[in-house]
């Protein structure tokens, strides 16, 4: 039977995978495990992306808080890492999100926080699930004036607004920035933020209606952000994804700068500054090759972890490190925020241009981007942690790593969230692992469908 939870909450098309009596009984169970030790009544806030299933599964998830005694705080259309701060500051027990992140409008999902902001341990969700597949048993729901209540609280937005702009009070008056909003949860937070510290700005996708988040927008469609940059002469381009916990870069001359570059700028702006903790920086092992190169030429030490921000996290709060992320735009500065906060590394690159005085074209060129290619192959969601235990496709994966052993690397692995397993090479030619990931990918498709 597969997990329930991916590496980023539970995820799906919702109303068919992701029901409304699954989100119930999330509500249920997670209220349960997460507050089972207090002996007030507890609470926990609740906030959406802008998906038209958002309100469907919000009311679900918070009559099933409520219906095992906990209140809920509807705080409605949110980014993530504004949840995670949330609740911390007003100290309640738990926050949930719903959204599907950066996928398309039909999925969505539900993640939890736990009340110091950090998301859950595998072992808390897997309480969690196990709770739900024995159908709360021994769980008693309480009824009159003990069941839970809802309040609604849409003035939070603001709160974390200020908290960001308390984090990096950077001056951007003058400064000419186009910001790509996905049609998703930072269309006010990021505008009101970058306005408020004085640049120019040139918002684009700020008008969401329910179903065109991420729709040829956001972090995972660059190119209209790219053409305005360089059309508006523009110093940079900033584009979030649906529930902006990721946030990437255009500089000046319209060209792509990543996660991996994000995190070596602010990283080595960090180490003259002596903020970098430990001289460490925390990846994962998709992270660009030419990324541990930086590291080795700058004398920061970079750290690697399996795929997904959580682990990254994990890594950082074992060690003590305080940056960390992947090349999606990911990135984690955990002396601010306890989840990567894309508005938030966004203002900390904006500080790094603006303290130096050179353009991002120039501040990117820190590492080198060596040759890489990621190709998608759709698979059924059921199968796709099980690619390997098909031969023919063992046998195809075998025969790359042998091509590229010495000059590269292959790395093939499911997808955290999505029915997908992701298939990329690094190498010297562009044009030959372009090719090697396109057919392997297909091939993978084809026998797994």
């Amino acid at each position: 039977m597969a997990r329930m939870f991916g590496t980023d909450g539970v995820r799906g098309v919702a109303g068919s995978e992701l029901t409304i009596e699954l989100a119930t009984k999330l509500g249920q169970a997670g209220a349960y495990v997460l507050t089972k030790e207090q002996e007030h009544q507890a609470t926990i806030i609740v906030g959406c992306d802008t998906r038209i299933s958002g309100g469907m599964l919000a009311s679900a998830l918070m009559a099933g808080i409520c219906s095992v005694g906990a209140n809920a705080i509807f705080v409605g259309v949110m980014p993530t890492p504004a949840i995670a701060y949330l609740t911390r500051k007003h100290k309640v027990d738990a926050g949930v999100v719903i959204s599907a992140s950066h996928n398309p409008m039909e999925f969505n999902g539900i993640k939890f926080f736990n009340g110091e902001g950090y998301k859950l341990s595998d072992e808390l969700e897997d309480e969690i699930e196990a709770l739900i597949r024995n159908n709360m048993k021994d769980v008693k729901l309480p009824i009159g004036s003990g069941v839970g209540k809802i309040d609604y609280r849409f003035d939070l937005r603001d709160e974390y607004v200020r908290f960001i702009e308390k984090c990096v009070p950077v001056d951007l008056t003058g400064m000419k920035i186009v910001v790509d909003c996905a049609e998703g949860a930072s269309h006010y937070t990021s505008v009101k933020a970058l306005s408020d510290l004085g640049a120019e700005l040139v918002a684009i996708h700020t008008s969401p209606d329910g179903t065109n988040i991420n729709a040829n927008c956001g972090s995972t469609h660059m190119d209209e952000l790219k053409a305005r940059v360089v059309y508006e002469k523009a110093a940079v381009g900033l584009a979030f994804d649906g529930d902006a916990d990721r946030m990437l870069a255009v500089d000046e001359n319209g060209d792509l700068v990543d996660g991996d570059q994000i995190m070596a700028i602010c990283g080595n702006y960090m180490k003259q500054k002596g903020t970098l903790k430990k001289n460490t920086i925390v990846v994962t092992v998709m992270t660009n090759l030419g990324f541990t190169l930086m590291g080795e030429r700058e004398g920061i030490h970079v750290e690697k972890t399996k795929v997904g921000d959580r682990y990254v996290l994990e890594n950082m709060r074992e060690n003590g490190y305080n940056i960390g992320g992947e090349q999606s735009g990911h990135v984690i500065f955990l002396d601010d925020n306890t989840t990567g906060d894309g508005l938030l590394s966004a203002l900390h690159l904006l500080e790094v241009m603006v303290e130096t005085g050179k353009p991002l074209s120039e501040l990117a060129q820190v590492m080198e981007v060596l040759p890489q290619a990621l190709v998608n192959a759709r698979v059924p969601n059921h199968k796709k942690d099980n690619f390997m235990d098909y031969q023919e496709i063992a046998d195809a994966v075998q025969e790359v790593e042998q091509k590229f052993h010495g000059e590269g690397r292959v790395l093939i692995r499911p997808s955290g969230t999505e029915p997908l397993v992701r298939v990329m090479i690094e190498g010297k030619d562009q044009k030959i692992i372009d090719a090697e990931a396109k057919r392997l990918a297909e091939l993978i498709t084809r026998i797994m469908l």
